[in-house]
């Protein structure tokens, strides 16, 4: 088994950032950091239950709380795709410091897209995997999509995320609008796995194919039948973090 220790580290808005090491109990195969989803938070069944997956599997994972959620300081509303994409390298560079650089990246729906974004600026990195990613960003705009006429108008608007109210700013909409993956994807040059679900009502399985068809090799596409948006069904995070434990493997070592 697996044990978790709580760190923080100071992100890119300058609030300090809560996370959650996922430690191996055995010999350490590599190091990760985990990108969680929308406003999910690094205690979400998919974070939480992937990382001590993969820490079970032998690779050590950094899970944390973006600005305003969770544990961490600062206010959600403040941040943006860009900050997270940010806060995500800083996770890299806080393990770099604690003499655990990264070799894995893995990223959960708008995570996925994070880790995408960030790989290019983790230079000891030698893997990427997303589960359930959009291929645009801007994808998850679908949720405030009432409210983008108030937000874009009066500069931000108030709006129910699955019973959470979260307030969100012109900026962070705009930021959206900025985002654009497919260099990111295409200059990659790392190892990508894409794992999905077929039946993913939320970020739906064309964003698989766009992402897979956008990156060159070596890329793997791995679909995660039976499995629901949030990988909240019983054993479907811990699958899904099997699988990328086995593929990584290959390239943990590479290159430390």
């Amino acid at each position: 088994m697996s044990r978790s220790e709580k760190v923080s580290f100071e992100g890119t808005t300058g609030e300090l950032l809560s996370g959650i090491l996922d430690v191996p109990d055995g010999p350490v195969k590599g190091w990760g950091v985990f990108s969680h989803g929308f406003t999910l938070g690094k205690d979400s069944p998919a974070a939480s239950r992937m990382c001590k997956a993969l820490a079970d599997n032998g690779i050590g994972m950094l899970r944390f709380d973006n600005v305003g959620l969770g544990g961490s300081a600062g206010q959600w509303s403040a941040g943006s795709f860009s900050h997270k994409v940010a806060d995500t390298v800083r996770a890299a560079e806080y393990m770099r410091a604690e003499g655990r650089g990264i070799s894995l990246l893995v990223g959960h729906s708008f995570g996925g897209a994070a880790v995408l974004a960030a790989a290019s600026e983790i230079p000891e990195l030698d893997a990427v995997a997303t589960v359930g990613a959009p291929f645009s960003p801007k994808h998850v705009a679908h949720v405030f999509d009432a409210a983008l006429d108030k937000i874009l108008s009066e500069g931000s608007a108030e709006v129910d995320l699955g019973g959470k109210r979260v307030e969100i700013r012109r900026h962070f909409v705009e930021d959206l609008e900025n985002a654009d993956l497919t260099d990111c994807i295409r200059r990659l040059h790392k190892p990508l796995m894409v794992l999905h679900s077929p039946t993913d009502n939320t970020v739906g399985i064309e964003n698989a194919s766009t992402i897979f068809q956008t990156a060159r090799h070596p890329r793997n596409f791995v679909s995660l039948e039976g499995s629901d948006h949030l990988l909240t069904g019983k054993g479907q995070a811990a699958r899904a973090a099997k699988i990328i434990a086995a593929w990584a493997d290959q390239y943990l070592d590479a290159g430390h």
